[in-house]
């Protein structure tokens, strides 16, 4: 490339023609002594884009490549729902070999499960699980998060059904582990939010359900739900 000067004359020339307060050098181009001092008598701002460009790629250079942001929060978020998911798949087959007519009530919870599972990737809608009304759980609070009936100890693990009481409330547990991330990810858009909201209501619905089946597998007519 050959090199361009910038000389004094070339300067003043321009400046007649339309004064100016910066001036920047274009690259292959250089300035003469005599067009350094001009611009530096007029009180110019003088620019050189040559140099400048270097200064940028040697800081680009420093700073390595770019980082790639990934969104921990729905990270988080995915990688609990697919490990539930495990954990229901896993709670059913346990419980076949006890009680089959309570692992296929766990079986229809799953299914809304794994409905919310796919439906994160497209932000779909669901039907709401089916309410089976009891003394403490009702349709109007069946989406609302009621906690657990009553607190499950190592009393209960002694019971004829022990197993299965620690094996449903260890599923519950787990599901009640979404909410906190749920509420992290309703900080993002309004459509989002609403979403979210939904599918916890969604969520507790299975919690709830849940909690009814511990209740009958624990036995007895009277709501232990506590106070």
């Amino acid at each position: 490339m050959k090199m361009k000067f910038i000389t004094e004359s070339y300067l003043r020339n321009l400046y007649k023609k339309e004064p100016f307060t910066v001036y920047e050098l274009g690259q292959g181009a250089r300035l003469t002594p005599g067009g350094r001092q001009y611009l530096s008598d007029r009180g110019i701002k003088f620019l050189d884009s040559g140099v400048q460009k270097k200064k940028e790629d040697t800081k680009k250079l420093a700073e390595g490549p770019p980082e790639v942001k990934v969104d921990l929060k729905r990270l988080q978020f995915q990688s609990r729902m697919k490990s539930i998911e495990a954990l229901f798949l896993l709670t059913c087959e346990e419980l076949l070999g006890k009680d089959v007519d309570l692992a296929h009530s766990v079986v229809k919870i799953y299914k809304q499960h794994a409905s919310i599972n796919r439906a994160v990737k497209t932000h779909g809608s669901l039907e709401n699980l089916p309410c089976t009304e009891c003394e403490g759980i009702k349709e109007s609070n069946f989406s609302s998060n009621l906690g657990d009936c009553f607190e499950i100890t190592d009393f209960h693990m002694q019971l004829e059904k022990g197993r299965e009481i620690l094996t449903l409330h260890r599923l519950r547990c787990a599901l009640q582990e979404m909410e906190p991330l749920m509420l992290e990810l309703c900080e993002s858009s309004k459509e989002e939010k609403e979403w979210y909201e939904d599918m916890m209501g969604k969520i507790n619905q299975m919690i709830n359900s849940l909690s009814q089946l511990i209740h009958l597998t624990v036995g007895g007519n009277k709501c232990l739900r506590k106070e």
